[in-house]
This record gives structure tokens, C-alpha cells and sequence, in this order.
């Protein structure tokens, strides 16, 4: 099983680019997770932002690898604790599909998109960087992964 993080936004910072690619590293054995920068829509003065929803929502469907399981990253979605989300994540390894997970834009995720979603993840209610999404997802897919292979490194 693999994965991959379908990202609405391009060039993150580097500090959120080296932790990704650390906890990426460190799921390559357990998760191979790829990430897929689409490019955001266009927005500001003029523009229609439900155009630029819209825009996003067609990249990331192209980006979608075959039959996946698809999980986006939604605030009205399911709140896991990191004990729930390894537990998804070994349920996820039983149906021997690829996963993707999806982030949106600044407005969230098209309806299309919502759409294909087999389930909805929320980190919370907090608003978080759509940059700082990918690094916390990134790590919590490590932690639950290092919970299933009994690696210490979740003490709860």
C-alpha cells in the first residue's frame, strides 16, 4: 500500500518542507508516502473564487492515483486521536487499495472532490496553515504506523 497527499498550494517554506521530507523518509518503509503539489487557483480582485474552487478541484481529481481510498482533510470531518487513526490506518491496509489524502485550498475542497471522498478527516477545529496540514498529516501517519509496528516512538 502506498500513499499520497494531493496538496492544494505550491513552494512551501522550508522548514515545512524539511519536515515533511523527514517524516517521509521515516514512512518510506511502512508508508510510502508521495506528495502532490497542485497548483492553487486563481483568486484577488476580479476573480470569481468559486472559479478558482473549481479550477483546484479538476487538479486534484487528475491527481488522483487509480482506485484509491480517499481521505480529505475537511474541519466537519471525523476528529481522530492518534490511538483512531492507527487503528484506521491498519483497517485501510486491509482493504489493499492506495490511499490519498486531500488537502484544499483556502476555501476548502470543490464539491467534486467532496464528492469521490470515501471519508472526511478534521485535525480540529483550530484554523492551520494549509502548509503546516501536510506536516501534521505526515506526522501523524508516521505516529500511527510506528503504533502498528510497536516502534516507541508514540508514548502516550
Amino acid at each position: 500500500m502506498k500513499a499520497r497527499l494531493i496538496a492544494t498550494g505550491e513552494r512551501a517554506p522550508s522548514w515545512v518542507a524539511q519536515g515533511f521530507a523527514e517524516y517521509q523518509k521515516r514512512l518510506s518503509h511502512w508508508l510510502p508516502l508521495e506528495l502532490v503539489e497542485i497548483e492553487p487557483g486563481l483568486r484577488g480582485k476580479g476573480r470569481d473564487p468559486k472559479r478558482a474552487i473549481e479550477e483546484e478541484g479538476r487538479r486534484v481529481l487528475a491527481a488522483l492515483p487509480r482506485n484509491p481510498h480517499v481521505v480529505a482533510l475537511d474541519v466537519p470531518g471525523r476528529q481522530l486521536s492518534s490511538e483512531q487513526l492507527s487503528q484506521r490506518l491498519e483497517h485501510w491496509r486491509t482493504q489493499g487499495r492506495d490511499l490519498a489524502f486531500l488537502i484544499g485550498g483556502p476555501e476548502g475542497h470543490a464539491a467534486e472532490v467532496s464528492a469521490v471522498a470515501d471519508e472526511k478527516w478534521s485535525l480540529g477545529p483550530l484554523t492551520l496553515p494549509h502548509m503546516l496540514v501536510r506536516l501534521v498529516v505526515a506526522e501523524q501517519l508516521y505516529r500511527a504506523a510506528a503504533m502498528i509496528a510497536n516502534h516507541p516512538y508514540h508514548r502516550a
